[in-house]
């Protein structure tokens, strides 16, 4: 099965994101678990989640992914932001058990000029107090671009996150597809000799989901801006292979273009399209 979907708004709830998902002809969808710039969480609506999970079985939506706001750094040199990431990080995977089994996404962080190394400690230091052995959700660390002083560009220094977790089973990796073009990896060109990169240092086992995201810029740029799919440096040939390459094809994936709903229907419906059933 084709698992597609985008990412929509969670401020009218569950039930509201699972339908719309269906209305543009996607079987999953991302979202928010609260105000990507802010703090506060909508409380949850226990009536809203049981009649969620009736639709999403009657519909046949399995998988979503929820994805922690953009105001998290574990690896802030600010003690306070490190705070902040870890009380909110702990409340998010609270909250995920009313959806059980599903995933949520992060963006591993900024070392802010303490180098990459002192980067990888403190997210893994963060990971270790908030992952629990009883917890259904599996954490994913996102694939970056490399701006600034972003951790995660290289498949390494995921691994070495990993490495430093005590519950590294209940960690993944989502990658995005614009991340790690602009990072550097010629998913274009070379989209096998990329995976198979990411096989012998991390684990094909590990990729739980994927961004599916053009991209503004050249390969290489560390930009991170994406594109409607097709619009972009990555292009509509490239995609075609990525959603049927035999290592990804199964996986859920996610479009975070810059769409309204009636975009990402098309773009649904386009890949979809190029999707090849196998025999």
């Amino acid at each position: 099965m084709f698992t597609i979907g985008c990412h929509l708004s969670s401020s009218k709830g569950y039930l509201n994101m699972a339908k719309t998902a269906v209305s543009i002809g996607a079987n999953t969808f991302q979202f928010f678990t609260r105000n990507p710039r802010g703090a506060k969480a909508k409380a949850i609506d226990e009536n809203d989640i049981k009649q969620f999970h009736e639709y999403c079985g009657e519909h046949g939506i399995t998988t979503i992914l929820a994805h922690a706001p953009y105001t998290l750094n574990p690896c802030s040199a600010d003690e306070s932001v490190r705070e902040f990431a870890l009380n909110t990080m702990t409340d998010d995977l609270e909250r995920m058990e009313y959806t059980p089994g599903q995933l949520y996404n992060f963006h591993p962080g900024s070392h802010v000029k303490q180098g990459t190394e002192r980067g990888i400690e403190l997210i893994a230091e963060h990971l270790n107090k908030v992952l629990r052995p009883e917890m259904t959700t599996t954490v994913l660390l996102e694939t970056m671009a490399g701006k600034g002083s972003e951790i995660g560009r290289r498949f390494q220094e995921l691994r070495e996150i990993i490495d430093r977790c005590e519950l590294s089973s209940k960690l993944g990796v989502c990658l995005d597809t614009c991340h790690v073009h602009d990072g550097g990896y010629d998913i274009v060109d070379d989209l096998d000799g990329v995976l198979t990169e990411f096989d012998n240092i991390i684990g094909l086992e590990s990729l739980k989901a994927v961004h599916i995201n053009d991209s503004k810029n050249p390969i290489g740029a560390h930009k991170d801006r994406h594109e409607k799919i097709g619009d972009g440096f990555i292009g509509k040939e490239a995609f075609g292979r990525i959603i049927n390459h035999p290592a990804l094809r199964d996986l859920p994936f996610y479009l975070e273009t810059p769409n309204e709903l009636e975009g990402y229907a098309r773009e649904i419906e386009m890949l979809k399209g190029w999707r090849i059933d196998q025999v």
